[in-house]
């Protein structure tokens, strides 16, 4: 027996690593537990998402907020800004707030609060299932949809009942696993393009997330099971540009709409105004969102969404422990508070 299978059935082996337990998803839902109230405000927020992404509801689906969470503090006043905002917008524009707690990572780098919370490398994921579902119930407790983007599918069953929409981004969107774990899910789920700009595998997600699946998965208490789903009716297409150029303009959400009603799918989609859309510049996300709205003013039903990169104070910032500035991100650069009041409000203006 070599040493590596050894350590696996031995805990005892000299050769094995420590094991870090994590609770259960059942374990962490029992102590931070939905409210049945909060719950039913949650699954009536998937119901609007769903209503405008079918064209029952005409309004402006704007999922809005920080790169990512680093500060669960920090967080919660920005939440607490558009939450006092989004009764002003209410009419034209449903604004989702992003509680991004996973980062994918190109090559190395933080992958998120749900893997470090504590930003120095100790990797408490333990504490990170933690705050990362504290902060989602609270943000969900101030009347905002949460968003995040579910990268690694073990997160799933600790979080996805807090959560009213979900990405899936560019580097997963190919994954038979991130394309099971969809079609098990009640949130809306958005597909973004490939990081090469390719709108067929996101296509190609939707279709393989509407259909069910068995799988393999962990039940809530945490043992290994079968996982059979349902399928999910409820995804789209989401173009984020591709190396480095945009695919937001008139003729590519026209070509993406042609293509989706080929696909026999839903002609609804988002657009991001981050990452190749803005060609990696944060200022550029109001360049995109007008031209996005100029687009829905001419007619252009299939734009049904908008992403933006959001928070406290603008920019970013190096992630160095004990020297950071409160709300400003240490992954992706993101505009200002004030730049994305200004923008949300002259958008419900413009779609009045």
């Amino acid at each position: 027996m070599n040493a590596t299978l050894a350590a696996a059935l031995n805990p005892a082996h000299p050769a094995a690593a420590p094991v870090r337990r994590l609770p259960t998803p059942d374990a962490l839902r029992r102590e931070l537990p939905l409210a049945p109230e909060l719950a039913r405000r949650v699954a009536a927020q998937r119901q609007a998402i769903r209503d405008i992404l079918a064209g029952r509801d005409d309004r402006l689906l704007v999922v809005v907020g920080p790169c990512s969470i680093h500060d669960p503090e920090a967080a919660l006043e920005y939440a607490r800004r558009l939450a006092e905002l989004a009764p002003r917008v209410a009419d034209r524009l449903l604004p989702v707030m992003r509680v991004y707690v996973e980062k994918p990572r190109t090559t190395v780098g933080w992958k998120g609060l749900a893997y470090d919370p504590d930003l120095d490398g100790s990797g408490d994921m333990a504490r990170g299932l933690e705050v990362s579902r504290r902060l989602m119930r609270d943000v969900a407790a101030l009347g905002l949809p949460v968003a995040t983007e579910l990268l690694q599918p073990m997160l799933a069953p600790y979080l996805e009942d807090l959560l009213a929409w979900v990405a899936i981004g560019a580097r997963t969107t190919e994954s038979q696993l991130h394309r099971e774990m969809a079609s098990g899910l009640d949130a809306v789920v958005g597909f973004k393009n490939a990081t090469g700009g390719d709108i067929g595998v996101a296509l190609d997600a939707m279709r393989a997330a509407a259909h069910p699946h068995s799988h393999f998965g962990l039940d809530g208490d945490g043992r290994p099971m079968i996982r059979d789903t349902d399928g999910n009716a409820h995804t789209h297409l989401v173009l984020r540009g591709g190396h480095g150029e945009p695919n937001y303009q008139a003729p590519h959400v026209q070509a993406a709409r042609r293509a989706l009603e080929e696909a026999g799918l839903t002609p609804r989609l988002m657009v991001d105004c981050s990452h190749a859309n803005a060609r990696k510049d944060h200022r550029r996300q109001s360049e995109v969102l007008l031209d996005a709205l100029a687009q829905r003013e001419a007619g252009e039903t299939a734009l049904a969404g908008l992403m933006l990169e959001s928070h406290l104070h603008e920019g970013k910032q190096p992630l160095e422990p004990g020297r950071l500035r409160p709300g400003v991100s240490v992954t992706d650069a993101c505009i200002g508070w004030e730049a994305t009041e200004r923008l949300l409000l002259g958008a419900a203006e413009r779609l009045r």
